[in-house]
Formats: C-alpha cells, sequence, structure tokens
C-alpha cells in the first residue's frame, strides 16, 4: 500500500523546507535507511532518512523548491500500483489553502489601468506610492502623470537607475537570521561594556603551543578565547544565564556558541561543556563544526542550547565592534583584531599588543557590575594565559 511522505519538520523552528537534492528517481527501489533527498531548513541543509521501503512512485517537490512542513514530498509504494487518488486528494488540498492565500492576498492588490502601468513602468515609478483616484481607488493615467510632476529630474534619475538592481529571493536561512536578531534587538534592552587587553602573552602562548603541534592540530587566538570564556563563565555564573518570561534560568552546563559566516548569513555550532574540554579539544571541535556549517552539514543538536556566544571579526582587521545577542543567551561577546600600538609597563613606554572585547549584556539579568565583573576575569586570563591551561 502506498505511503505519502511529508516534508519533516527538520528543525524545532522549521515552517517550510527547500529540496536541495533528490537521491532518487521515479521508479527507484527505495529501502529503509536510504538518504531519499538533501532538505535546505532555516538552519542547516540535512540529509533526509526514510523510515519506509518501496518504489518511489511520486515526487512531489521539484529540486530548488520550497514546501511547507506536512505538505507531500513524496510517495513509495508498490510497483505499478495506482496513486492518482492520492495524488489528487493531495493537491485539492493545496489548491484549497491556495486560495484562501489568494483571498488575502487580494486585500493588498493594487488596481491599476493597463496604460496607467505602462507609462508607469516607462518613467520609472513606483505604483506603490500613488493614490488612485478612479473608481474604487484605481490608479489612472491622470494619477501618473499627477506623481511625475512632483519628482525632480534627479529624482527621476535615482529611480531609473534602480530599476536594474538585482533581487534575489530570500533563503530560509536568511529569513530566520532577520526574525531572530530583530525579535532579540527589540526584545532584550541592549548595553555595551568595552575593555582593552594586553595579549603579548596569550601570543606567545599560542606561538610555543604550535610549535609542538602538528599542522592539523594548530591553535588560534579563538581557541584560547574560548577556553577562556568558558572559564570566566564558570566563575561568574551570573552571566551564563537566559531570561524566560517569569523567571530566570541560571544553567548548570556551558555551552558556547562561536558565530561562524556562510554564504547565506550566519551560523552558530556550540561547543557543549566547553569547560570540561582541553583547548585542543575545543580547537579540534571548531575546525570540524565551523567546516561543516559553511557545507550546511551541521546537525540541528549541534546548533542548539548554547548558553554564550562569542563573534569573532579580528581575521577581518576590524578593531571594534558590538553584537546582538544570540537570545536566549543574556550576553555575547565580540572580539576585534589584534593591533600594535605603544602601552606603559612598569612606568615605561613599549610597544605592545591589544585587543577590544566587547561585551553586549541584556540588562533584564546582567548589571553592569556583573557584566564587568566577567569582563576583569577574563581579562586576567588572556593576560597571563598560562592559568588557562592549570
Amino acid at each position: 500500500m502506498a505511503e505519502i511522505i511529508s516534508m519533516p519538520q527538520l528543525s524545532d523552528t522549521m515552517e517550510e523546507g527547500t529540496v536541495i537534492k533528490w537521491n532518487k528517481k521515479v521508479g527507484d527501489k527505495v529501502s529503509e535507511g536510504d538518504i531519499l533527498a538533501e532538505i535546505e531548513t532555516d538552519k542547516a541543509t540535512q540529509d533526509f532518512e526514510i523510515d519506509v521501503s518501496g518504489i518511489l512512485l511520486f515526487i512531489g517537490v521539484e529540486e530548488g523548491k520550497k514546501t511547507r512542513v506536512n505538505d507531500i514530498l513524496a510517495i513509495i509504494g508498490e510497483e505499478g500500483e495506482d496513486i492518482s487518488h492520492i495524488i489528487k486528494n493531495s493537491k485539492e488540498k493545496v489548491e484549497k489553502i491556495l486560495y484562501n492565500e489568494n483571498i488575502k492576498k487580494n486585500k493588498d492588490r493594487i488596481f491599476i489601468s493597463p496604460l496607467a502601468k505602462r507609462i508607469a513602468k516607462e518613467v520609472g515609478i513606483s505604483i506603490r506610492k500613488i493614490k488612485g483616484s478612479g473608481n474604487h481607488g484605481r490608479i489612472i493615467k491622470r494619477d501618473i502623470e499627477t506623481y511625475e510632476k512632483t519628482l525632480d529630474d534627479n529624482n527621476k534619475r535615482i529611480v531609473h537607475e534602480q530599476m536594474d538592481d538585482k533581487r534575489v529571493i530570500l533563503s530560509s536561512m536568511r529569513k530566520k537570521i532577520a526574525e531572530h536578531l530583530t525579535h532579540s534587538k527589540f526584545t532584550a534592552p541592549h548595553y555595551y561594556l568595552i575593555i582593552e587587553i594586553d595579549v603579548g602573552k596569550m601570543i606567545q602562548l599560542r606561538k610555543d603551543l604550535n610549535e609542538k603541534l602538528s599542522t592539523e592540530e594548530k591553535i588560534s587566538f579563538n581557541d584560547i578565547i574560548i577556553k577562556a570564556v568558558a572559564i570566566s563563565l564558570k566563575k561568574n555564573p551570573n552571566v551564563n544565564t537566559s531570561w524566560k518570561e517569569e523567571e530566570i534560568i541560571y544553567h548548570s552546563f556551558i555551552n558556547i556558541g562561536v558565530a561562524v559566516a556562510v554564504k547565506e548569513g550566519l551560523i552558530v555550532p556550540v561547543i557543549h561543556n566547553a569547560d570540561k574540554k582541553s583547548l585542543l579539544q575545543i580547537s579540534k571541535e571548531i575546525k570540524d563544526k565551523a567546516l561543516r556549517s559553511k557545507s550546511r552539514k551541521i546537525k540541528p543538536e549541534e546548533i542548539e542550547n548554547s548558553t554564550f556566544t562569542v563573534s569573532n571579526l579580528g581575521m577581518y582587521g576590524i578593531e571594534f565592534f558590538t553584537s546582538i545577542i544570540n537570545i536566549p543567551n543574556s550576553s555575547i561577546l565580540s572580539i576585534g583584531t589584534v593591533t600594535e600600538k605603544p602601552i606603559v609597563k612598569n612606568s615605561k613606554i613599549l610597544i605592545g599588543y591589544v585587543m577590544k572585547v566587547t561585551l553586549s549584556c541584556d540588562h533584564r539579568i546582567i548589571d553592569g557590575s556583573t557584566g564587568s565583573n566577567f569582563l576583569k576575569h577574563l581579562k586576567n586570563l588572556l593576560e597571563d594565559p598560562i592559568l588557562i591551561l592549570v
């Protein structure tokens, strides 16, 4: 008997998915455990493993196309089985949904005469900026001409140039990032603490360690920083927190999210229980997860349950920046580049290496003294990093 394979919900926030690649074609035999397709969610691209066996009788979504969670993805059954009634029922269901959506969209529809629409296109005027004077607010030729007179020559030139703008449909990931950051920025009252750290000893520690390690095991500045952050969070548990409506959660574990830039935005793989891992373990895990994040092969559980986030733009030469908190975290640390500058030591002016870091805090949870104590502890560790290895 034929079975409908629906678009699965591959992450807790997934509402729709894009089929990146089908690994089987109609008529192929499939077995339980086969990877039927690669599906892009709002967070990553994942292999979709099926739990039935049979013949792939129908593909409901073309490669590169999106569909909602629980919509028909494929049908698997016996060879030669008639599935026309299943497809018909599924299409009727989809058509009903689309009809209701069209009714909703028509409320926002702009009514315009064909002539007015052609003139607007020729002169490069956005019809959304024009109020119609025809029946039921319909835009007519007179409305276009009246609006055109209000534009000076410079405005017309700008509008014409903008007609050649490249437009790219938002990916599921880009939309989810926008929603998440907007919600964070306008929900959590942000404030920022900035501190400058003398990293001369950290540079020397990294050099000494890498001289003893293989090429594959090389330690980065970011690895050392994350280990120091984990230790500092353990000493300052009030920063390792989350805001939840009527309560504050003080996490018993330290999971550090590491922001990784990918083609379509940002992924934050998580180093779970970072305080219990060695510097080398953290380094290897970051390399592995960063690589799989960029190829969209990271698993949902590897980007969930962070309690703190680190964002490092130092490799781009950025000296100082602020970040939006990755809620439900209560803070995020922004790491700038290492710069060479004069510093005072023992009443003498020397050439040293410094790095600016910024802690973005949710003021609902973290007071100024709490955030400052965390940064003070982190500064002490990075200025005397041998303590990290103890």
